[in-house]
């Protein structure tokens, strides 16, 4: 999706420099996912782009994980005429509060922001799973690994941005002495 990439550089999503993600993995690219999820009409266009895949799969539940999955959630169960919901982080593992829960049978897509590692996607579809709901499949904004993640569910990534990250004690900016920014962190 070209188109996407351009806008995400257009906005100000792609920054470089040394970046601790979420993962608690360094890179020396990061994606500011907030600059695109910030405007409203871009998430209306990136929820219609993400359902496209589940238009005839008869999805009852969107499941997101907070903080951007909660508006991709939303916006793609809008799309898709069903509800959204998120799970949030308790003690640094993801839980569904609020009210949420998930019945037996039904049939979920898993929704995912950016994905480096495919951590927090393992943890929603264990949500899922430990519900008896049945994951359909697995859609996100950006894939940045450089190969992909097998979650055992089809996935679909809107785009594809592969970008080298490295465990703390094997970074190469960390050697060179670069300063480490840590933008956006859940708290996992």
């Amino acid at each position: 999706m070209n188109e996407l990439i351009e806008l995400m550089k257009e906005t100000g999503a792609i920054l470089e420099g040394h970046f601790r993600l979420t993962s608690g993995r360094h890179s020396d690219v990061y994606i500011e996912k907030f600059r695109l999820l910030e405007r409203p009409d871009f998430v209306e266009k990136i929820g219609v782009m993400m359902a496209e895949p589940y238009a005839e799969e008869n999805i009852e539940v969107v499941l997101g994980a907070a903080v951007g999955g909660i508006l991709l959630s939303s916006a793609i169960a809008k799309e898709l005429g069903t509800k959204g919901i998120f799970a949030e982080r308790v003690d640094g593992e993801l839980t569904l509060r609020r009210g949420f829960h998930l019945n037996s049978g039904k049939r979920v897509v898993v929704v995912e922001d950016i994905i480096t590692t495919g951590g927090s996607v393992q943890e929603l579809l264990k949500i899922v799973e430990d519900h008896g709901a049945k994951v359909t499949g697995v859609v996100c904004l950006v894939d940045r690994t450089e190969k992909g993640v097998d979650f055992s569910y089809p996935t679909t990534s809107l785009v594809r941005y592969p970008a080298l990250s490295w465990e703390p004690d094997a970074c190469p900016l960390c050697l060179k002495n670069i300063p480490l920014s840590t933008r956006g962190r859940t708290g996992k």
